[in-house]
């Protein structure tokens, strides 16, 4: 989540709590950043003009004016890509050709280099459908990598137990034979891997960008229980 959607985020909180407010803590939680970040951020709406003010007490926080809004923010490919991603994973979802047809209004509505965006990172998702293994705890670790092309690093148990620690270039994510997978270019074996997204210990997210790697190239044709998600 990038500043621009957190500070957002933080409004539509706000909102949502009405006038009992929420603490900093409270935000920092939800939104997985320190309480120093959550300052920093609604010192940032204050200038931007919104009316939120500092509620006293043992239960106090942060309190916004109901009645006003922000102005619409854009949808962003990720967004986008995440709408895509629920309509293939649940294609008996009740409402499904309406949830379609928001998916088409949505893309119609974006620009063409976020549209892109979406596209690609869309691609670089693959499911089996409609099966939906369960994501392990370092989900959004993983998510992260593939979504900004980020190195990460993985503490990874082999068949046999043994932890290994490698640094990976994230491909693409799979769901396949019941198991999700990280699709990687391995530095430490120095080659593309399979892992198994439940053998992985600890996963940490670096800053290093990681180089472009096309999953069908590098891994050649998905399996046929796992194909690359469209959006349209």
């Amino acid at each position: 989540m990038n500043r621009t959607e957190r500070l957002y985020a933080i409004a539509e909180e706000l909102r949502a709590a009405g006038p009992s407010g929420r603490t900093g803590a409270w935000l920092a939680q939800r939104l997985e950043v320190s309480t120093r970040t959550i300052k920093r951020d609604i010192d940032a709406l204050l200038q931007a003009g919104l009316p939120l003010w500092a509620q006293a007490g043992p239960g106090g926080g942060y309190v916004l004016d109901g009645a006003t809004s922000l102005p619409p923010l854009n949808v962003t490919g990720a967004e986008a890509a995440a709408i895509a991603v629920a309509l293939a994973a649940l294609p008996a979802l009740p409402f499904a050709a309406d949830a379609r047809t928001a998916l088409s209004k949505v893309l119609a509505a974006m620009s063409p280099a976020e549209r892109e965006r979406a596209e690609a990172i869309a691609g670089r998702l693959w499911l089996r459908v409609p099966d939906r293994p369960p994501r392990p705890a370092v989900a959004r670790a993983l998510d992260e990598a593939v979504r900004r092309r980020q190195v990460v690093v993985l503490r990874y148990a082999g068949q046999d137990g043994s932890v290994t620690e490698r640094a990976v270039e994230p491909a693409a994510l799979a769901a396949t034979g019941g198991h999700w997978y990280l699709l990687a270019w391995c530095r430490l074996r120095q080659g593309p891997r399979w892992f198994r997204t439940d053998r992985i210990v600890a996963a940490h997210l670096t800053a290093e960008p990681a180089p472009e790697h096309d999953a069908a190239t590098l891994f050649g044709t998905p399996p046929e229980d796992a194909r690359p998600v469209r959006l349209r």
